[in-house]
């Protein structure tokens, strides 16, 4: 079947690489995952990366400690750079070239970023893994989700969840609720919908940038979605 998006940005949150654990990382769920990018990369789906930190530090850990929000930031940033090193080496050990590139400067551990490099290395088939955010603090990854997205000319962002898709209500909580198979940015915004946190979104819309939100651990979903399945829910 032929690939409706070659580029992709995929975005997950560090907590997911936590598996049924309450802290750090799960070598199971790790292999998971890396076991959805070997797919993409067998198909010939060019993927580049961008984790959260949340399974080491949260921000809220230290409200009322006295650490300033900027330093907290930054401290969460660096967790994104442990789960990008994670990824890479298991990545890698399945035989597919993957890099660390980083928004923090980090001598001797990552890379810095440059669209033009960086979208030839994509091109040549390396998966890269983008660590510590946008660089700077009061941004989140999914706003760097969406910066990496725009900058490498990614087909679309693809942000993993824990249910697979938008729904009208938590289904959770609400066993009527159903899933959106697709939404625009003006019906997201009118709903109030938290696809992503504003800035991310609203980076999307103004750059036509397509969001699928779905279930990373849902057997196969990533690849019915290159391939242009229904799966999960397209933003667009």
């Amino acid at each position: 079947m032929a690939l409706r998006y070659k580029r992709i940005l995929l975005k997950f949150s560090g907590e997911a690489l936590m598996g049924d654990n309450d802290f750090g990382l799960d070598a199971a769920t790790l292999k998971k995952v890396v076991a959805q990018v070997s797919a993409l990369r067998e198909l010939g789906v060019e993927v580049g990366i961008v984790v959260g930190g949340g399974n080491i530090f949260r921000g809220a850990q230290i409200q009322g400690s006295g650490i300033q929000r900027t330093t907290g930031d930054h401290m969460g940033m660096m967790a994104t750079v442990i789960n990008a090193l994670a990824l890479r080496d298991v990545i890698e050990s399945v035989g597919i070239r993957a890099q660390v590139l980083s928004a923090m400067t980090i001598e001797g551990i990552s890379s810095g970023f440059n669209a033009n490099q960086v979208k030839k290395q994509l091109s040549d088939g390396e998966v890269l893994i983008f660590a510590a955010g946008t660089g700077s603090p009061f941004f989140t990854t999914d706003t760097a989700a969406a910066l990496r997205g725009i900058e490498i000319d990614a087909d679309i962002v693809l942000k993993a969840t824990k249910v697979d898709g938008i729904y009208t209500a938590d289904p959770k909580k609400d066993p009527a609720a159903t899933r959106y198979s697709s939404l625009s940015y003006e019906e997201v915004i009118q709903k109030n919908l938290q696809v992503m946190d504003q800035t991310a979104f609203v980076l999307c819309r103004d750059h036509n940038m397509p969001i699928r939100v779905f279930d990373m651990f849902k057997d196969n979903a990533v690849i019915r979605i290159v391939q242009g399945e229904d799966e999960g829910t397209l933003v667009s």
